[in-house]
């Protein structure tokens, strides 16, 4: 088992609360209130991760992480979107210098303006 196959599997069970009774399920109640409270939720949990961190709390940054990765699962579903896409986009960078691979997407964006 590795972290795939974890992410894989919250996924499943977020994607399953969808539609849920908003009264029963937080991740229901979340996608009842729309995109708005989804992303706030994200926001405010990266924020989190950030005060955690300038704290220098290693559980509480392991803890507010975990929130903030578990709300953008959510913002994923919400989208139509799972972890295999986000983790196919950090093997496609793997080898990138993060240099090059800023480059690279400022390079793109400024195509896409010019189409």
């Amino acid at each position: 088992m590795n972290g795939n196959d974890t992410l894989a599997r919250l996924a499943g069970v977020i994607d399953g609360r969808r539609g849920g009774d908003p009264e029963k399920s937080y991740v229901a109640r979340l996608f009842s209130k729309g995109t708005d409270a989804i992303l706030k939720k994200v926001g405010e949990e990266a924020t989190e991760v950030v005060m955690a961190a300038k704290d220098g709390d290693r559980g509480r940054i392991v803890a507010e992480t975990a929130d903030l990765w578990f709300h953008s699962l959510v913002a994923l579903s919400h989208f139509g979107l799972g972890p295999a896409e986000v983790l196919a986009e950090l093997e496609r960078r793997e080898g990138l210098s993060g240099l090059e691979e800023f480059a690279l997407r400022k390079a793109q964006h400024r195509e896409g303006e010019d189409s």
